[in-house]
């Protein structure tokens, strides 16, 4: 601090500001003004560094969790209205002629119930082409046991998520029982179609929903099982941007023609990604809080200065100061409690954003524990994504409230009356 008042000294400044800083250096009678300031400066400073660190690890989960669930789900999907998808060939080459789309492969979905001995559970069955899967997610990266190409075609295999997995009691090798929807029609009446599956492998995305209930079996034992004569669903696309997936989805509208279903990730998951949106803003307003009760304390503060420099504002009136100068002293002296706070709050919080992913692990050896338990969440290391954008909304939000807290003292004190103040001096 004394560093920045001798650089100051050395300027040609205005004189409110030159009497406001040597305000915020002079060493008072009132050794509680002074705690007052320093404590006002730590509380913008915590809280500062609060919302530096709680957004950008919230951004780190949102895209932690985005890039899983995008890992398992498609950036645009394109399907028939009528039923089945036949010649899905074409139409796969088609849309990978589209700008902006770097894969595409055939994709079949519907319900069944998968049992084995005494436990059943319902399941999302997917059937999937293994050659051509990876290039449109990432389930071949996320696979605990076995791989995709495990998946053969006439060979009834299945890859269970591990949720099901665990949900059935089953480990690969084992043989479990799929239940379809469909009915066969018997002498005995309406039956169930039954089939039974050998579990080829496990895999694990992260997110509860899909790892509790997915199931992967190949797109031709699909369209078997399902009766949808060598047909499939629909095509899965994979973008080189998936922000751009709306876009897209309205360039295949035009380009493909209106006998196609033409869908993308925005319209079937926006609910989920606007709920983290809404609790990253209110996560925001209420650490905002802290720096709001830190800047009740400059109000305090600079009451309390002023109340003890009466008798100097009012020489400084006699000298032919105006009460608009009087005003300004006392805005930049609090002006500047704000600005170290700030300050403190951005480097420290900026310090413990870019290097948590060093801090978390080393608190929790120190503590000997684990603050996200595996099996219980589905991320068990902090992630943390610092953006430019909220470290300068966070610096102006801080110093805008600092610069409102001044105004009440520093108009309080540009009304004091001279003869007022000197009267018992």
């Amino acid at each position: 601090m004394s560093l920045i008042h001798g650089l100051i000294a050395r300027m040609k400044l205005p004189l409110e500001i030159f009497v406001g800083l040597r305000y915020t250096r002079a060493k008072r009678r009132n050794h509680f003004i002074s705690f007052i300031s320093m404590i006002s400066m730590l509380g913008i400073a915590l809280g500062v560094m609060a919302l530096i660190v709680v957004l950008s690890v919230m951004n780190g989960f949102e895209k932690e969790l985005r890039g899983r669930i995008l890992g398992m789900v498609s950036h645009v999907t394109v399907s028939s209205f009528g039923g089945p998808l036949k010649e899905w060939e074409s139409l796969r080459e088609q849309t990978l002629k589209q700008g902006g789309v770097i894969g595409a492969a055939p994709y079949t979905e519907a319900e069944a119930m998968i049992s084995n001995l005494s436990s059943v559970s319902g399941a999302l069955i997917r059937g999937i082409d293994p050659g051509l899967e990876p290039g449109v997610s990432e389930l071949h990266e996320n696979m605990k046991f076995g791989t995709l190409d495990d998946l053969v075609a006439g060979d009834y295999g299945i890859i269970l998520g591990s949720g099901l997995a665990n949900s059935l009691d089953v480990v690969p090798g084992d043989r479990v029982t799929m239940i379809s929807p469909q009915v066969t029609a018997s002498p005995l009446g309406f039956l169930p179609r039954l089939r039974r599956f050998r579990v080829v492998g496990i895999f694990e995305i992260g997110v509860y929903e899909y790892d509790r209930s997915s199931a992967l079996i190949h797109y031709e034992d699909a369209s078997r099982l399902f009766r949808l004569d060598d047909g499939v669903t629909g095509v899965r696309l994979k973008l080189d941007n998936l922000d751009n997936a709306p876009q897209v989805r309205r360039d295949l509208k035009r380009n493909i023609g209106l006998e196609y279903w033409v869908s993308d990730w925005t319209l079937r998951h926006s609910n989920y990604f606007k709920a983290v949106r809404t609790e990253k803003t209110v996560m925001f307003i209420i650490l905002s809080l802290i720096v709001a009760v830190a800047a009740f304390n400059i109000v305090s503060t600079l009451v309390m200065v002023v109340t003890d420099k009466q008798s100097d504002i009012a020489i400084l009136r006699t000298l032919g100061m105006s009460p608009t100068s009087i005003m300004w002293v006392f805005m930049v002296q609090g002006t500047l409690i704000g600005l170290v706070g700030m300050l403190l709050g951005l480097a420290s919080g900026i310090a413990i954003a870019a290097n948590i992913s060093t801090i978390v692990p080393a608190l929790e050896q120190f503590f000997q524990t684990q603050f996200l338990p595996r099996g219980v969440y589905p991320i068990t290391d902090l992630p943390s994504e610092m953006k430019q954008s909220d470290v300068i909304k966070i610096s102006l939000l801080s110093f805008g409230i600092s610069i409102v807290a001044t105004l009440y003292p520093a108009l309080r004190a540009s009304r004091t009356r001279p003869a007022e103040a000197l009267r018992y001096e």
